[in-house]
């Protein structure tokens, strides 16, 4: 086999493995349960998602003053996590409300999150559908954003170089 042949071939194995890679959901085998409630911030009346991830039990709870008790079931949408909703109370103060997510079973977890209650309409914009990123995906993101730049860049080269 050429020297050129094996050059695409492992350009064409590099390119599938970013392509993977992009796809993979990285998920730390030790990593602590995390939840959002989306939107954060909203008018009272208002309906809110409540979002655990990391629990590995089939079922929890959230509870805040805002909104009372809600059951989070597995959600279809997200593997390994548990999702409820539920409407603020038409009369909930306003200001910052925690919100306790309880994983419920075995090694049951707790993690509290915030939610905000303004008076009247709830803010706009992007309305809670983008949360915090956590280092560790910052770092996946640009790792693989330079690979795929850096394989690009290889193979127009060795294009250029092969046609020049």
């Amino acid at each position: 086999m050429s020297p050129t042949r094996i050059r695409y071939r492992l350009a064409g194995v590099a390119v599938a493995t970013l392509a993977v890679a992009a796809v993979t959901p990285v998920i730390p085998a030790s990593a602590a349960p995390s939840a959002t409630v989306s939107p954060g911030t909203v008018a009272p009346g208002g309906r809110v998602t409540l979002i655990v991830e990391g629990c590995g039990t089939k079922t929890g709870r959230a509870t805040s003053r805002a909104f009372g008790s809600v059951p989070l079931n597995p959600d279809n949408l997200r593997p390994g996590a548990l999702s409820g909703a539920s409407t603020v109370y038409t009369d909930a103060p306003t200001g910052s409300h925690p919100v306790t997510f309880e994983c419920v079973g075995t090694g049951g977890a707790r993690i509290t999150a915030t939610l905000q209650v303004t008076p009247g309409a709830t803010r706009g914009g992007l309305g809670g559908s983008v949360d915090s990123m956590s280092t560790g995906q910052v770092a996946l993101g640009g790792t693989l954003a330079a690979g795929a730049l850096g394989a690009g860049v290889w193979i127009l080269r060795r294009r250029t170089a092969r046609t020049g």
